[in-house]
């Protein structure tokens, strides 16, 4: 696999500033919103100077209990055949839980929820991921994620996990060393130890990224600067091995230009004292392909183990059901409040007529309806049916603010419309008969 180089996460609030910023060899960008067929102007003048696009998704799930989806498979392919990618990344967690599988209510979380290191679950990964590598016309990397909350019962470290991962699938990886810090605040995980166990040859790049302390909990916002813990775990990691990219990520509260350049150049030297510091020392090189293996498909056994499991925990995080035995009670309330809260950042930004409409009522007002009524369909449809909640009298709008918000509703709930008796009832709410 060709070296990157240095990165950033190319994102439209900052597409301007990654095309004048010096030094970046490559970019990534979030594969579900990107359009093959109607690429930014930023990115085609990218790809027109040879700058390397690598999509990154976020919603396939390959931790989860299902095999993957042929449709969210085939849309990951078509992206990377769009940009000419050299490879493709996912990330080690599921996402959504329930369904014929288990018998139980489909629930979404809109957000990566942490895989337990077991036997089960990682027979299910592997199957997902060679499920995953067939389907895709470039390597397949996936990535360690951050996580607040511990799976009671596991088996295995996350270097150990990641370890068997690689040498049954040959699959890349995407170390987040961000994520690894994440771990140890909020896990008692060493970093060191972690990168110890890993395969550091199968490493395809690394991710970097800040976040911040809040009560003992760190969160990995990717808002914020990167702080000197973080870089510490990735002057470590090259120390052990040259990663072949580096990427850093910021996802909102965009700094300056100038600000972003410093803090790549901080990644840059941090990789560059580590070197220095191990200079005639043997360092190992990332490699191309690594080998496959046959990998047994995971029994409906285990599926159905590992697909009930997710399903209690996602219903005790989106839907308010008592926490599964032996999940701290605490961390699962601050997992909770932290997908509630991403939810109602993320259809502000799918649908931001909602808190033009609503003001500053919006966001408790979402926060309540949140905790009552989980993901059943994407962030748009959750935009929808917040408001259809807040019109059949789940929140305190009123006079022109509602019939605004009717409107709105009822210009985008879908090119059908929706049942006579649903539509009357908004009516309803509307002229209070």
């Amino acid at each position: 696999m060709a070296r990157l180089g240095t990165g950033i996460g190319w994102r439209p609030e900052i597409a301007d500033a990654v095309e004048r910023m010096p030094g970046i060899d490559w970019v990534e960008v979030v594969a579900e919103n990107t359009c093959p067929g109607h690429l930014p102007d930023s990115l085609r003048r990218l790809l027109d100077r040879g700058v390397t696009v690598v999509p990154h998704g976020v919603s396939l799930g390959l931790g989860g209990a299902d095999r993957p989806d042929a449709g969210r498979l085939a849309a990951l392919a078509e992206r990377a055949e769009a940009l000419g990618s050299p490879l493709v990344t996912e990330h080690i967690a599921f996402v959504r839980a329930g369904g014929p599988l288990t018998t139980t209510a489909r629930l979404e979380a809109g957000h990566l929820l942490p895989v337990p290191r077991t036997r089960d679950a990682l027979d299910v990964l592997c199957e997902n991921v060679r499920i995953a590598q067939d389907a895709l016309p470039v390597p397949l990397a996936v990535e360690n994620i951050a996580a607040l909350i511990s799976w009671p019962g596991e088996e295995m470290t996350e270097g150990q996990f990641l370890y068997e991962l690689a040498d049954r699938t040959g699959v890349r990886l995407l170390i987040d060393v961000a994520n690894l810090h994440t771990n140890h605040v909020n896990r008692g995980e060493d970093p060191a130890k972690a990168l110890a166990e890993l395969p550091l040859e199968a490493i395809a790049y690394v991710h970097v990224a800040g976040g911040f302390e809040r009560d003992g909990v760190w969160h990995d916002s990717h808002a914020h600067p990167v702080p000197r813990p973080v870089l510490d775990i990735l002057a470590d990691l090259a120390s052990r091995v040259s990663p072949p990219g580096v990427l850093l990520e910021r996802d909102e509260n965009f700094p300056e230009p100038g600000e972003l350049e410093r803090e790549l150049d901080a990644i840059k030297e941090a990789i560059k004292e580590a070197v220095k510091e191990t200079a005639g020392e043997p360092v190992g090189e990332a490699v191309g392909e690594t080998a496959q293996v046959d990998v047994p498909a995971a029994g409906d056994a285990a599926r159905q183990r590992l697909g009930l499991a997710q399903a209690a925990l996602l219903s005790a995080l989106v839907a308010g059901t008592p926490a599964p035995e032996g999940f701290d009670r605490v961390r699962l309330g601050v997992q909770a409040r932290s997908l509630a809260a991403k939810r109602a950042d993320v259809v502000a930004k799918v649908a931001p007529e909602l808190p033009g409409i609503l003001g500053t009522g919006y966001r408790p007002a979402f926060l309540a309806y949140a905790q009552g009524h989980p993901m059943r369909g994407g962030y748009r449809q959750d935009a929808l049916d917040f408001a259809e909640h807040v019109l059949l009298g789940g929140s305190p709008a009123e006079g022109r603010s509602r019939r605004e918000l009717r409107r709105w509703w009822l210009d985008r709930s879908g090119p059908a419309p929706r049942s006579r008796s649903r539509l009357a009832r908004v009516g309803r709410s509307l002229t209070g008969r």
